[in-house]
């Protein structure tokens, strides 16, 4: 893959797009470092301490109905949001489970009004690196099963033992009711049909908007290709929804979070 820009790229706040209202975003993978220097050593000895994440923006004033300053700032609670690099299936994501810590306004001498924005992690769960299982906000009109797509490359193996982890937004819905569900197959349904993955079903969307995470268990068998498989009992006409799923690679779920 070639050298790349970020243009065109995607920002996705507790099931609200607001990549048209932001001016700039920062991810931040830190981690505590833990002073263990002997009194032998002439030079620090260090090892890693807890993990964290955190995502910042720069987002312009727009007091509509659903856009950057209604929807940012609200209360301190927790919030899911979700950064695409691009909006292409398959193109890497970011997810983080975040408090608000900060909602400052600056009025620059240039007379722009604008929002400062900082997500830290607050449920146990660093930023987690994945993949985009929709091109940006997608739309569904029905039951349907989405592309594909090949979490398999020259520096992951073709299958994991590890589980997974997703990130769903619903922005938009008409109708009674929609159900996702995460599919695998070992080759992209040629001769191993997709099949659900235990413990990869979001739970039932009546309404919008809403954002879930999801966890399987973290010794889930989990296939080189994975597709969403959509499906309803009440009838949907509409759904504009986004999803990353990061493929854990290792047992510990904060080292493998980069896949």
């Amino acid at each position: 893959m070639a050298k790349q820009g970020g243009m065109g790229d995607a920002i996705f706040i507790n099931g609200y797009d607001l990549s048209n209202d932001t001016k700039s975003v920062n991810t931040a993978s830190p981690s505590t470092l833990l002073d263990r220097t002997g009194i032998d050593k002439s030079a620090m000895e260090r090892g890693y301490g807890l993990a964290d994440g955190q995502i910042t923006a720069v987002t312009y004033f727009n007091d509509a109905a659903g856009k950057a300053h209604p929807v940012l700032r609200g209360a301190l609670t927790s919030k899911l949001v979700t950064y695409f690099r691009g909006q292409t299936l398959g193109k890497p994501a970011a997810g983080l489970v975040a408090h608000k810590t900060t909602f400052d306004m600056p009025r620059p001498q240039d007379g722009d009004l604008l929002q400062n924005v900082t997500f830290m992690a607050s449920d146990g769960y660093p930023l987690e690196w994945g993949v985009q299982m929709t091109a940006g906000s997608d739309n569904a009109t029905g039951a349907a099963n989405t592309t594909g797509v090949n979490f398999g490359d020259d520096i992951r193996a073709a299958g994991s033992s590890f589980g997974l982890a997703a990130y769903l937004h619903v922005f938009a819905f008409t109708g009674t009711d929609a159900t996702i569900t995460i599919q695998q197959s070992s080759n992209d349904g040629g001769g191993d049909p997709y099949a659900g993955i235990t413990g990869g079903a979001f739970t039932a969307i009546p309404t919008a908007p809403v954002t879930q995470r999801l966890e399987t268990s973290l010794t889930q068998a989990v296939e080189q290709y994975l597709r969403l498989a959509i499906t309803t009992t009440g009838g949907f006409s509409s759904m504009d929804y986004a999803c990353m799923i990061i493929r854990y690679y290792t047992a510990n779920r904060n080292e493998g979070a980069y896949s």
